[in-house]
């Protein structure tokens, strides 16, 4: 089972689109998927198709320790992918965590448990350095780093790498992070393309290849409850993570292939 957190601290840049997305490209690639929403907006929810307005239990139900995550997950109506849903409940976890033991690695823990159900897990990371995003990086291998591609958000960005650092240093010595994923691009603006160009020529293979346009399609679908690659899969977008799908297959992978050469197991 791989662990991945989408993260980042800057709001608006795409985390939720692209937890989403990637989760229904990796079913539709044959991979079992878990989504958990770690965010109290519930957005990945509502863009997975279920109602978190509906919800008896959630993922704040799993992190206080009141539900096992057999009990809380639900399978995406729109997708053949799991997820541990969030509702404003969750904003509560926060507070309740405080007093509890092991308070940064509840999701750890639950996932433990279930780490022969899935080839990946996706954790939606809300934009802030709270409890609940401690949670998800202490929980994960690795982090996926959506961006866009203009100056703010490279500003930015060395925060969310120290944030990272730190976590690896004194909570989570696995976590490391896979890759930058340039979202929102649009090929015709100068400053994306120089500003994708700084983020190859400083991070190299971090930067994934794929590149994932602004697209309209991409926008509308969660209305739908349905994933953008499902919504309309003939999209620019759509192709976009699909293609981005398929490279996290490849990189992990690898991945797998370069830890078995140094006879390392990833739990």
């Amino acid at each position: 089972m791989h662990i991945f957190a989408i993260a980042n601290q800057k709001g608006g840049v795409g985390k939720t689109t692209t937890s989403v997305n990637l989760a229904a490209a990796l079913a539709l690639a044959g991979k079992r998927t878990l989504l958990v929403d770690l965010d109290p907006q519930g957005n990945a929810t509502m863009g997975s198709g279920i109602d978190k307005r509906g919800l008896s239990r959630s993922v704040y139900q799993l992190l206080v320790g009141l539900k096992p995550l057999a009990d809380v997950r639900q399978t995406s109506p729109a997708a053949a992918f799991d997820v541990l849903p969030a509702n404003r409940d969750l904003a509560g976890a926060e507070v309740e965590l405080v007093n509890l033991d092991l308070r940064e690695m509840r999701l750890k823990g639950a996932l433990r448990e279930h780490r022969h159900d899935y080839d990946f897990v996706l954790i939606d990371c809300p934009p802030s350095l709270s409890m609940l995003t401690l949670n998800g990086l202490c929980a994960a291998h690795g982090v996926i780093i959506p961006m866009q591609c203009e100056y703010y958000a490279l500003e930015g960005l060395s925060d969310l790498v120290n944030t990272i650092k730190k976590v690896h240093a004194n909570l989570n010595r696995d976590l490391k992070i896979i890759g930058l994923l340039r979202v929102m691009y649009d090929p015709r603006s100068t400053l994306s393309t120089q500003v994708s160009a700084q983020l190859e020529q400083h991070f190299g293979d971090k930067v994934f290849k794929t590149l994932v346009p602004r697209n309209v399609r991409l926008a509308e679908a969660p209305s739908y409850g349905v994933p953008g690659v499902l919504f309309d899969k003939a999209s620019k977008g759509a192709q976009a993570y699909l293609a981005f799908a398929q490279e996290m297959i490849e990189r992990v992978a690898a991945w797998e292939n370069e830890k078995a050469d140094k006879g390392e197991v990833l739990s």
